[in-house]
């Protein structure tokens, strides 16, 4: 079994280039759908996401070919609407986004219910709502999702309860194809929902107010016959999760990062907080630095784009074990995002759950020791933890944060933090000789030895 160890006390230093949005990359992907013609995504990111879905859109009749490092032609002329089956969906949440592009393109989509990372519950009858408004039928049939539109979609006025982003996204796509306008409010307002909207336009598609609560989309399916758009070249936008991620490693560590190729408007919320606990956050048209260490406790409450992400929660409660002082982070998006917190308090963090609040009180003294990464975010805070604390952690599960991070390792390290990837010795009668494979290293005394690049 591959475990990643980190041995803490270095503060990180230098600059990080952050890669391209998970959560940008999947709808763009599932968005080539819409095109018979050939769809380039540039900016794609290295993760173990991308693989999965390019599975799926094989198994759909669509092709998909590497196109340098970190790019992807998707040329999807026929489609098979076959049903995608549990052991891909499961996988990653994300493969819920070709509903809507199934339904606005061949009339029917038949999807297992989707995996991902266990956080709490997402509901997606938001999703399904906005279909039936379109003119699509709609079931659950228990352990997969229905629809059918064989007269094609409509344009509709969709009201969401709340800004759910992949409900969103979903809508979005099957707008595109459907014949007139379609209406979306209490639209979820994240950057990569921006990124998607831009790919459509891109691809031939009227989209406006993206990035505000209101959004319009002006179909296609009724324009001389048109039933799908043209094909683009689009660059999948920055990824402002693992930005922030950096920059709380900074914070932590007492360090400091400029993490470039971001947007600094999609950090301010992080920045803001940053600023209020004691460090220095300056920013630049393309990049975020931030220098010193945390000092202050903060309170933080996750809220949808453009309030705190709950993507960044779990990290933001490790970099305020660091801090002086008592805070309260609280969770309004999940009710399952504090897995964490056990592993935390195994290393000697003063952490506890009230309700959906965590209860912080620092600085806690973190000694290094074995824990469990139980998905892709909390995987992140418990590295922050590791590299604040004393003597070498040990992490396992690492494959969540492959899912997430792409060149986490080496990113790191280049920061200068002591870290490695390793294969733990078999358990004896396995069959499998003790390994000791390395995967990146950190220089200076006490360095584990070096790794080889690996989402």
């Amino acid at each position: 079994m591959e475990i990643m160890q980190i041995t803490g006390g270095v503060p990180l230093e230098g600059v990080v280039r952050v890669s391209g949005s998970k959560n940008a990359a999947l709808p763009t992907m599932a968005a080539a759908l819409l095109s018979a013609d050939p769809v380039e995504l540039t900016n794609v990111p290295d993760i173990d996401d991308i693989p999965v879905m390019t599975e799926i859109l094989s198994l759909l009749g669509a092709s998909v070919t590497s196109k340098g490092r970190a790019g992807l032609q998707i040329v999807a002329k026929e489609l098979d609407s076959r049903p995608i089956p549990e052991e891909l969906t499961r996988r990653i949440r994300g493969s819920f986004l070709l509903f809507g592009a199934l339904v606005g393109r061949t009339g029917h989509a038949h999807i297992a219910k989707p995996g991902g990372d266990d956080i709490g519950m997402r509901r997606v009858e938001q999703h399904l709502e906005g279909l039936r408004h379109m003119g699509a039928h709609v079931e659950d049939t228990g352990d997969a999702y229905v629809a059918h539109a064989p007269h094609g979609l409509h344009g509709a006025r969709i009201d969401l309860d709340m800004p759910t982003v992949t409900g969103t996204e979903n809508l979005m796509m099957a707008a595109a194809l459907a014949e007139g306008v379609t209406v979306i409010t209490n639209a979820a307002r994240e950057p990569h929902v921006v990124n998607l909207a831009e790919c459509i336009c891109s691809m031939g598609c009227r989209v406006s107010g993206a990035g505000t609560g209101v959004i319009f989309i002006d179909g296609v399916g009724g324009r001389g016959g048109r039933k799908t758009l043209h094909g683009t070249i689009h660059p999948v936008t920055s990824d402002y999760i693992e930005a922030g991620t950096y920059m709380m490693a900074a914070a932590a560590t007492g360090g400091d990062v400029t993490c470039a190729g971001i947007s600094p408007p999609d950090v301010y919320s992080l920045s803001n907080k940053l600023r209020a606990s004691g460090c220095e956050v300056t920013e630049g048209t393309s990049h975020v630095r931030v220098k010193g260490k945390v000092s202050r406790a903060v309170d933080a409450t996750t809220w949808p784009h453009p309030g705190f992400a709950t993507d960044l929660q779990s990290q933001y409660v490790a970099l305020m074990t660091q801090a002086e002082g008592l805070c309260m982070v609280s969770e309004a998006v999940f009710e399952n995002r504090f897995r964490h917190v056990e592993e935390l308090r195994r290393m000697g963090a003063d952490v506890r759950i009230e309700g959906r609040s965590v209860v912080v009180s620092g600085p806690s003294h973190l000694v290094g020791t074995r824990v469990e990464i139980s998905d892709i975010r909390s995987g992140a805070a418990l590295v922050i933890a590791a590299m604040c604390a004393e003597g070498t952690t040990s992490l396992t599960q690492i494959q969540h944060l492959d899912r997430g991070y792409e060149d986490l390792d080496q990113k790191l390290v280049a920061l200068g933090a002591r870290l490695a990837r390793v294969c733990e010795p078999a358990l004896v009668g396995s069959g499998t000789e003790p390994g000791g494979s390395e995967s990146a290293t950190g220089g200076g005394p006490g360095s584990v030895p070096p790794v080889s690049g690996y989402e």
